[in-house]
Protein backbone atom coordinates (compact mmCIF):
# COMPACT_ATOMS: atom_id res chain seq x y z
CA UNK A 1 0.00 0.00 0.00
CA UNK A 2 1.69 3.12 -0.59
CA UNK A 3 1.49 6.05 1.92
CA UNK A 4 -0.75 8.20 -0.03
CA UNK A 5 -3.42 5.65 0.20
CA UNK A 6 -3.27 5.40 4.35
CA UNK A 7 -5.50 8.02 5.71
CA UNK A 8 -3.81 9.08 9.18
CA UNK A 9 -6.02 11.10 12.08
CA UNK A 10 -3.10 12.76 14.67
CA UNK A 11 -4.64 12.96 17.96
CA UNK A 12 -2.31 15.01 20.53
CA UNK A 13 -3.09 17.83 23.20
CA UNK A 14 0.41 19.39 22.78
CA UNK A 15 -0.06 21.77 19.58
CA UNK A 16 3.33 22.22 18.84
CA UNK A 17 4.12 18.67 18.95
CA UNK A 18 1.26 17.66 16.59
CA UNK A 19 2.13 19.73 14.07
CA UNK A 20 5.44 18.51 14.07
CA UNK A 21 3.90 14.89 13.99
CA UNK A 22 2.12 16.31 11.04
CA UNK A 23 4.27 17.96 8.94
CA UNK A 24 7.02 14.74 9.44
CA UNK A 25 4.50 12.19 8.35
CA UNK A 26 2.93 14.98 5.65
CA UNK A 27 6.53 15.28 4.23
CA UNK A 28 6.58 11.26 4.17
CA UNK A 29 3.68 10.80 1.79
CA UNK A 30 1.07 10.03 4.19
CA UNK A 31 -2.44 11.97 4.00
CA UNK A 32 -3.26 13.06 7.23
CA UNK A 33 -7.39 13.55 7.13
CA UNK A 34 -7.52 15.39 10.55
CA UNK A 35 -6.71 16.46 14.02
CA UNK A 36 -8.04 16.86 17.53
CA UNK A 37 -6.63 16.98 21.34
CA UNK A 38 -7.89 14.80 23.56
CA UNK A 39 -10.56 12.78 21.06
CA UNK A 40 -11.67 16.44 20.59
CA UNK A 41 -13.17 16.89 17.95
CA UNK A 42 -13.83 13.00 17.59
CA UNK A 43 -11.73 11.63 15.46
CA UNK A 44 -13.28 10.58 11.90
CA UNK A 45 -12.08 7.03 11.74
CA UNK A 46 -12.95 5.46 7.84
CA UNK A 47 -11.84 1.33 7.10
CA UNK A 48 -7.96 1.54 6.95
CA UNK A 49 -7.41 4.32 9.04
CA UNK A 50 -4.51 4.99 11.31
CA UNK A 51 -5.15 7.04 14.69
CA UNK A 52 -2.21 8.14 15.68
CA UNK A 53 -3.30 9.03 19.98
CA UNK A 54 -1.29 9.75 22.99
CA UNK A 55 -1.76 7.16 25.50
CA UNK A 56 -1.89 7.70 29.39
CA UNK A 57 -1.39 11.04 29.50
CA UNK A 58 -3.10 10.95 33.20
CA UNK A 59 -4.56 7.71 34.99
CA UNK A 60 -2.89 4.77 33.59
CA UNK A 61 -5.12 3.66 30.70
CA UNK A 62 -7.08 7.32 30.11
CA UNK A 63 -9.04 7.64 27.17
CA UNK A 64 -8.63 3.77 26.11
CA UNK A 65 -12.09 2.80 26.41
CA UNK A 66 -13.00 5.82 24.57
CA UNK A 67 -10.34 4.81 21.41
CA UNK A 68 -12.20 0.91 21.97
CA UNK A 69 -15.73 2.91 20.98
CA UNK A 70 -14.35 4.70 18.27
CA UNK A 71 -13.02 1.83 16.86
CA UNK A 72 -16.18 -0.55 17.08
CA UNK A 73 -18.35 2.27 15.73
CA UNK A 74 -16.02 3.20 12.78
CA UNK A 75 -17.36 2.64 9.65
CA UNK A 76 -16.14 -0.65 7.87
CA UNK A 77 -14.92 -1.78 11.01
CA UNK A 78 -15.52 -5.27 10.37
CA UNK A 79 -13.69 -5.65 6.93
CA UNK A 80 -10.78 -2.73 7.73
CA UNK A 81 -11.03 -1.54 11.57
CA UNK A 82 -8.58 0.93 12.22
CA UNK A 83 -4.97 0.84 13.69
CA UNK A 84 -4.37 2.34 16.67
CA UNK A 85 -0.46 3.47 17.13
CA UNK A 86 -0.36 5.15 20.84
CA UNK A 87 2.14 7.74 21.45
CA UNK A 88 3.15 7.07 25.76
CA UNK A 89 5.03 9.41 28.18
CA UNK A 90 6.83 6.21 29.52
CA UNK A 91 7.39 2.78 28.94
CA UNK A 92 5.98 1.59 32.26
CA UNK A 93 4.62 -1.54 32.12
CA UNK A 94 1.40 -0.23 33.58
CA UNK A 95 0.59 2.01 30.87
CA UNK A 96 1.57 -0.51 27.90
CA UNK A 97 -0.47 -3.32 28.81
CA UNK A 98 -3.43 -1.92 28.59
CA UNK A 99 -3.25 -0.17 25.17
CA UNK A 100 -2.28 -3.31 23.72
CA UNK A 101 -5.08 -4.89 25.63
CA UNK A 102 -7.55 -2.05 24.26
CA UNK A 103 -6.52 -3.19 20.19
CA UNK A 104 -3.06 -0.47 20.08
CA UNK A 105 -0.47 -2.53 17.34
CA UNK A 106 1.72 0.15 17.86
CA UNK A 107 3.66 2.31 20.19
CA UNK A 108 6.15 4.85 20.80
CA UNK A 109 7.74 6.87 23.93
CA UNK A 110 8.04 10.16 23.39
CA UNK A 111 10.94 11.30 24.70
CA UNK A 112 12.76 8.38 22.34
CA UNK A 113 10.74 9.56 19.07
CA UNK A 114 12.61 10.69 15.84
CA UNK A 115 11.12 11.13 12.64
CA UNK A 116 12.43 7.55 11.08
CA UNK A 117 10.99 6.00 14.08
CA UNK A 118 7.53 7.37 13.67
CA UNK A 119 7.23 6.88 10.02
CA UNK A 120 8.49 3.53 10.18
CA UNK A 121 6.19 2.92 13.47
CA UNK A 122 2.92 4.62 11.01
CA UNK A 123 4.04 2.07 8.28
CA UNK A 124 4.05 -1.17 10.56
CA UNK A 125 0.60 -0.75 12.15
CA UNK A 126 -0.58 0.46 8.30
CA UNK A 127 0.25 -3.02 7.36
CA UNK A 128 -1.20 -4.76 10.25
CA UNK A 129 2.66 -5.92 11.49
CA UNK A 130 2.79 -3.54 14.41
CA UNK A 131 5.82 -1.67 16.20
CA UNK A 132 7.42 -1.76 19.93
CA UNK A 133 10.09 0.13 20.26
CA UNK A 134 12.89 -1.88 22.95
CA UNK A 135 12.05 0.46 25.68
CA UNK A 136 8.30 -0.91 25.61
CA UNK A 137 9.57 -4.50 25.05
CA UNK A 138 12.31 -4.37 28.09
CA UNK A 139 9.60 -3.10 30.18
CA UNK A 140 7.15 -6.05 29.44
CA UNK A 141 10.10 -8.45 29.22
CA UNK A 142 11.22 -7.23 33.05
CA UNK A 143 10.87 -10.33 35.20
CA UNK A 144 11.52 -11.07 38.36
CA UNK A 145 13.58 -15.35 38.59
CA UNK A 146 10.45 -17.57 39.67
CA UNK A 147 7.88 -15.23 39.47
CA UNK A 148 4.60 -16.10 37.72
CA UNK A 149 5.28 -20.07 37.95
CA UNK A 150 1.91 -21.29 38.27
CA UNK A 151 0.55 -18.71 34.74
CA UNK A 152 4.25 -19.68 32.84
CA UNK A 153 3.29 -23.36 33.06
CA UNK A 154 -0.64 -22.69 32.02
CA UNK A 155 0.71 -20.87 28.93
CA UNK A 156 3.03 -23.82 28.08
CA UNK A 157 -0.02 -26.20 27.93
CA UNK A 158 -1.74 -23.77 25.71
CA UNK A 159 1.06 -22.97 23.70
CA UNK A 160 3.52 -25.62 21.61
CA UNK A 161 7.15 -25.07 22.43
CA UNK A 162 7.78 -23.44 18.77
CA UNK A 163 4.36 -21.34 19.13
CA UNK A 164 6.51 -19.78 22.49
CA UNK A 165 9.80 -19.60 20.00
CA UNK A 166 8.70 -17.52 17.70
CA UNK A 167 6.67 -14.94 20.09
CA UNK A 168 9.94 -14.51 22.16
CA UNK A 169 11.54 -13.51 18.89
CA UNK A 170 8.67 -11.26 17.77
CA UNK A 171 9.18 -9.43 20.91
CA UNK A 172 12.29 -9.19 20.39
CA UNK A 173 11.83 -7.34 17.09
CA UNK A 174 12.76 -10.15 14.38
CA UNK A 175 11.61 -9.89 11.37
CA UNK A 176 9.32 -13.01 9.68
CA UNK A 177 12.49 -13.50 7.44
CA UNK A 178 14.72 -13.40 10.80
CA UNK A 179 13.08 -15.58 12.76
CA UNK A 180 12.72 -18.58 9.47
CA UNK A 181 16.37 -18.37 9.79
CA UNK A 182 17.33 -18.64 13.13
CA UNK A 183 14.64 -21.43 13.93
CA UNK A 184 15.17 -23.34 10.12
CA UNK A 185 11.81 -22.72 8.98
CA UNK A 186 10.49 -21.72 5.86
CA UNK A 187 8.86 -17.97 6.37
CA UNK A 188 5.48 -19.53 5.54
CA UNK A 189 5.67 -21.68 8.53
CA UNK A 190 6.44 -19.10 10.80
CA UNK A 191 3.16 -17.01 9.15
CA UNK A 192 0.92 -19.84 9.51
CA UNK A 193 2.55 -20.33 13.29
CA UNK A 194 1.63 -17.03 14.03
CA UNK A 195 -1.55 -17.14 12.84
CA UNK A 196 -2.33 -20.79 14.89
CA UNK A 197 -1.43 -18.40 17.95
CA UNK A 198 -3.19 -16.00 17.12
CA UNK A 199 -6.15 -17.76 17.06
CA UNK A 200 -5.14 -19.68 20.16
CA UNK A 201 -4.67 -16.32 22.38
CA UNK A 202 -7.54 -14.44 20.61
CA UNK A 203 -5.49 -11.99 19.78
CA UNK A 204 -5.66 -9.37 16.32
CA UNK A 205 -2.01 -8.58 16.18
CA UNK A 206 1.16 -9.87 16.98
CA UNK A 207 1.92 -7.42 19.69
CA UNK A 208 -1.02 -8.23 21.88
CA UNK A 209 -0.73 -11.79 21.67
CA UNK A 210 3.06 -10.65 23.07
CA UNK A 211 1.59 -9.06 26.02
CA UNK A 212 -0.43 -11.74 26.82
CA UNK A 213 2.25 -14.39 27.25
CA UNK A 214 4.70 -12.13 28.50
CA UNK A 215 2.08 -11.18 31.40
CA UNK A 216 1.64 -14.70 31.98
CA UNK A 217 5.20 -15.15 32.51
CA UNK A 218 5.88 -17.87 29.77
CA UNK A 219 8.51 -15.51 28.16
Amino acid sequence: MKRADVPLWLDESNVIFRRGMADCLAGAGFTVVGESARLRPEPELGAGCVLLTEVGGGEPGAGLDAVARLVASAPGTATAPPALLGVLESARPELVRPALEHGFTGLLVRAEMTPGSLVAAVDAVASGAGSLPPAVLTGLLARTEGEHTGLRAAAAKLLARRELDVLRLLAEGSSTREIAGALSYSERTVKNIVHDTLAKLNCRTRAHAVAIVVRQGAL
